[in-house]
């Protein structure tokens, strides 16, 4: 697959034009894919924390399956481009809060969260970017705080001219660097995993990490 580079200053509108088209079209084919491992891992994460704990999830999507189970026990606010995946997701979620938002330009209160999430949607964000996103999400957790993130891990930037029907921005590292670059913005990984699944049109492997404050 050829991708068309693109001006970091376009990448977002991308990003949020593209899942207003396809939101539907993302939900239905995200079912077809028999062997994710999101709710493995979410079940790591739930075993960590204590009942109505704090948890923002980037990128939220339609709001299912993830959000759905987290918000089953826990305090949940979910952020999203699209307006259309955050229309879904308060449909699917009532008992979760949810807004359209940029997850690079979140006003979060330093050490005031018990976890974030982010499940295949760092990897729309420009990756010169995901360093200082990655310093911000660890200054957002409290000690002891857990962060889940399903990363991209093919090294991919630019645009996919027809991704389910529009164009899609994608932007990762492999993953080794994205292990240096958490790192480097102090966090501590607890697991550092990546894994194959097959989509629709084939397999893919993403890079799934979760991750603590170091030294607190």
């Amino acid at each position: 697959m050829r991708y068309r580079p693109v001006v970091v200053e376009d990448a977002r509108q991308i990003v949020a034009a593209g899942y207003d088209v396809i939101a539907q079209e993302y939900l239905d084919w995200s079912a077809r894919i028999q062997d994710d491992p999101r709710s493995r891992f979410v079940d790591l994460l739930l075993a960590r924390l204590s009942p109505g704990s704090e948890i923002l999830e980037l990128g939220c999507g339609a709001g299912v399956p993830c959000t759905a189970k987290l918000a089953q026990r826990h305090r949940v606010f979910g952020v999203d481009l699209s307006a259309k995946q955050v229309e879904l997701a308060r449909l699917a979620v009532p008992g979760a809060r949810f807004a359209q938002a940029d997850m690079t330009d979140l006003d979060v209160p330093p050490a005031s969260l018990d976890a974030v999430t982010a499940f295949y949607s760092i990897l729309h964000v420009p990756r010169a970017e995901q360093p200082a996103l990655y310093a911000r999400i660890a200054s957002w957790l409290r000690p002891g705080g857990l962060f889940l993130a399903a990363l991209g891990a093919s090294g991919n930037n630019g645009v996919d001219a027809d991704w389910l029907g529009a164009p899609m921005f994608f932007s990762s590292h492999p993953p080794a660097r994205n292990s240096v670059l958490l790192r480097q913005a102090g966090l501590r990984l607890l697991v550092d995993e990546p894994v194959t699944m097959h989509e629709p049109e084939g397999p893919a492997t993403f890079h799934w990490v979760l991750a603590t404050p170091a030294g607190r």
